[in-house]
């Protein structure tokens, strides 16, 4: 693509939506009050605000390579703090996707550079169910199930901060993990048991 074709597709973009309501960016730039905070892959395959169907100022969306929230990670924990906190968003999903990029890389016994310490994390996710990811014979699956168990260790990473379980105790914020087929465009929901999984170590890590 040209980048001329960007600002070109913008114009359009513009009059198209003044065409439907000429008050449409007036009523943009009032502020937003999202229900969701989306925190997804940065695959450019990937558009969060698409494969969900929502609108402007629906949804706050976080994205970066692999769906990961570190605890160390000021970008992602500043974007919870702000969602949860001052939007008060009622739901938070982290999405991850098949065929992700970084989760294959994180399969591969490589010196990626920088990269290595952000892989590290999902190496982690492998190590902590790596009997479960051991037993898949078939390459593929495997990939496919740590695409899954990456998303619930870091819906459990989500869980873990003070802002959430605050969040949790005064108004019952969810968490939410989903995967997104890129093969058949099918959003999944995962339905993670989080009290199952965070029975009996919930106390280390509670907070508030």
């Amino acid at each position: 693509m040209n980048i001329k074709d960007i600002f070109d597709n913008n114009e359009k973009w513009i009059s198209e939506k003044l065409a439907l309501d000429k008050d449409y960016f007036n009523k943009l730039s009032q502020g937003q009050s999202p229900e969701i905070l989306y925190i997804g892959c940065s695959d450019s395959r990937v558009t969060a605000e698409e494969l969900m169907g929502v609108k402007p100022g629906e949804v706050f969306v976080h994205r970066n390579i692999a769906n990961m929230v570190p605890n160390t990670d000021l970008n992602v924990q500043s974007v919870i703090n702000f969602a949860v906190k001052h939007l008060r968003v009622n739901h938070v999903v982290v999405c991850g996707h098949y065929y992700c990029g970084g989760v294959k890389a994180a399969m591969q016994p490589l010196d990626l550079g920088l990269l290595n310490p952000w892989l590290r994390d999902i190496r982690d996710v492998y190590r902590i169910h790596q009997d479960t990811l051991d037993a898949i014979e078939n390459e593929e699956e495997r990939y496919k199930k740590l695409v899954d168990l990456n998303v619930q260790e870091q819906c459990v990473n989500v869980i873990k901060t003070a802002t959430v379980q605050k969040a949790y105790k005064e108004r019952g914020i969810k968490v939410h993990g989903w995967v997104f087929d890129v093969k058949t465009g099918k959003l999944i929901d995962l339905q993670i048991d989080f009290d199952k999984i965070l029975e009996g170590i919930m106390k280390i890590y509670r907070i508030t």
